[in-house]
C-alpha cells in the first residue's frame, strides 16, 4: 500500500487494502489498538466497507459531552464495533478533515472511490452545545 497524506485517499486506499476482510471483525480489534490517527482511518474504511457490503442507508457516529462515541447504524439489526473514546473523537475530526467542514452545521458530498468502485457519500454534521452528530448517507439514503 502506497503511503498518503491526504486522509481522504488513504481512507479509500485502506478500504481497498480491507476489501477481501471482514470488517466487522476487523473493527472490533481496533479498539486493543493505539490512539492513532491510523486507527481513526482504518476503523472508518472498514465502516464505509461494511456500509456498502451491508447496504446500509447510513452510520451515524454521535458523541454528548466529549464522553463516549456511539455509532448507529440504519439498515437491520446489527452491531457495529467501537473503536473506543479517544479513537472514536478521533474519527469525528477525521471526518471534519476529510469534508472541510468546519461549521456546527453543515453536509457535503464525498467522492469515493476504491479498486473497481465509485460513489458518492453525503456526510452530515451538526454540533450544537456539548454534542456532535456526524452521519454517512450511503447511496440510495434520501
Amino acid at each position: 500500500m502506497k503511503e498518503s497524506n491526504n486522509p481522504h485517499l488513504k481512507v479509500q486506499e485502506l478500504c481497498d487494502c480491507y476489501a477481501e476482510a471482514d470488517p466487522l471483525k476487523e473493527m472490533s480489534d481496533i479498539i486493543h489498538e493505539p490512539v492513532t490517527e491510523e486507527a481513526a482511518m482504518k476503523w472508518l474504511a472498514l465502516a464505509i466497507l461494511h456500509g456498502i457490503n451491508s447496504s446500509a442507508k447510513k452510520i451515524t457516529l454521535t458523541q454528548e459531552n466529549k464522553g463516549p462515541v456511539e455509532i448507529t447504524a440504519k439498515y437491520r439489526t446489527a452491531h457495529i464495533p467501537s473503536p473506543g473514546d479517544k479513537t472514536g473523537a478521533q474519527i469525528l475530526a477525521l471526518l471534519r478533515t476529510i469534508t472541510h467542514l468546519d461549521a456546527d452545521k453543515g453536509k457535503r458530498t464525498l467522492a469515493f472511490g476504491f479498486r473497481e468502485n465509485s460513489m458518492e457519500l453525503e456526510v452530515k454534521i451538526k454540533k450544537e452545545d456539548n454534542s456532535e452528530k456526524i452521519t454517512i448517507h450511503f447511496p440510495g439514503d434520501s
